[in-house]
């Protein structure tokens, strides 16, 4: 498609020849701006401007306008119209083979994504983080992004990171990671409570005291059974001679309560989340909180990579602010 037709009345432009020998192409694309040359090999390769334009980490808007500039700069058209996608002409064949001759001779280097390595609690990332994460990685492609998910505290202390969120006593950063690090920043404090699927209880019906849990199956995720603000759950686990499961998929646990009228232990927030689950209050007298702690590496904290994963985690807390008021 070409970046340069208009729309309305049509006049029928002078005919020039495609200049199509090697010399000249070959002279021509030594003269492009490399960022003009990154936008259209990009384009040419991926096939898609949308894709392309996440690969750049541009805006699509601009990418169609440093296209339309080369067009107009090469005085051709260098993609063809097409439902498929970015197809180039004639042209654009061309100058695609003579950029990727140029980049061969001058063995230009790859640029390279500073690395960043985010370790995240698996509930965090599953409940809150996640969806944030997608939208990053769907805007920008270039992006070199390792995701290390924490399940207990011997995973949390062993990890090397760039930014670290794990959950933690209320009062304390313990345990904490052991490389060096800033101080750590309080991001929320969740409250747990017993969930269960509300199209498996109806209000009239729901347990209000530990003894009404005696029909129901108890579902728990094993890494909290070292959490020591969990003992009054553990303890009601551990009494159990049947009817409970432990395992030590997340995921799994939260199907299993939407799904086979489990009950389990979930951050309170799990009803914003799953509209579909709800809490059980009162049916312990003493409150189960955990606090969500973020550290991050005193060796990269200045990397502006590092730092725009720290402010989207601080954002995604903020916007979520509701989630976790009491």
């Amino acid at each position: 498609m070409s970046f340069m037709e208009t729309a309305g009345h049509r006049r029928i432009a002078q005919y020039r020849a495609p200049l199509d020998t090697v010399p000249s192409w070959r002279a021509r694309a030594a003269q492009i701006d490399p960022l003009l040359a990154q936008c259209f090999t990009v384009s040419a390769r991926c096939g898609c401007f949308m894709q392309a334009a996440r690969r750049l980490n541009i805006k699509a808007t601009l990418l169609r306008k440093q296209l339309t500039q080369l067009e107009a700069q090469l005085q051709c058209s260098l993609f063809s119209p097409s439902d498929n996608g970015a197809v180039l002409s004639r042209d654009g064949l061309q100058l695609q083979a003579q950029l990727i001759a140029l980049a061969h001779e001058r063995d230009l280097p790859v640029l390279e994504q500073a690395r960043v390595r985010l370790a995240v609690s698996e509930p965090i990332l599953h409940d809150v983080l996640g969806r944030d994460l997608v939208a990053l990685l769907r805007r920008n492609a270039s992006v070199r992004l390792d995701i290390i998910t924490l399940d207990s505290e011997l995973a949390l202390q062993a990890v090397s990171a760039d930014v670290v969120l794990w959950l933690g006593a209320t009062d304390a950063p313990a345990p904490a990671p052991s490389f060096a690090a800033g101080e750590p920043e309080r991001l929320a404090c969740l409250d747990y409570l017993p969930h269960i699927a509300k199209r498996y209880s109806r209000a009239a019906s729901r347990p209000e005291t530990l003894d009404d849990l005696a029909d129901f199956l108890l579902v728990q995720w094993q890494p909290d059974r070292e959490v020591d603000s969990f003992a009054p759950w553990n303890n009601l686990v551990d009494q159990r001679l049947a009817g409970v499961v432990q395992l030590q998929a997340y995921e799994l646990m939260l199907e299993m309560i939407r799904s086979s009228a489990c009950i389990g232990l979930l951050p309170g927030y799990m009803s914003r989340f799953d509209r579909g689950l709800i809490g059980l209050p009162d049916l312990f007298g003493q409150p189960m909180q955990r606090q969500v702690w973020m550290a991050v590496n005193a060796q990269s904290q200045d990397e502006t990579q590092v730092q725009m994963i720290v402010e989207l985690i601080r954002n995604t807390f903020h916007e979520r602010q509701e989630w976790f008021e009491r």
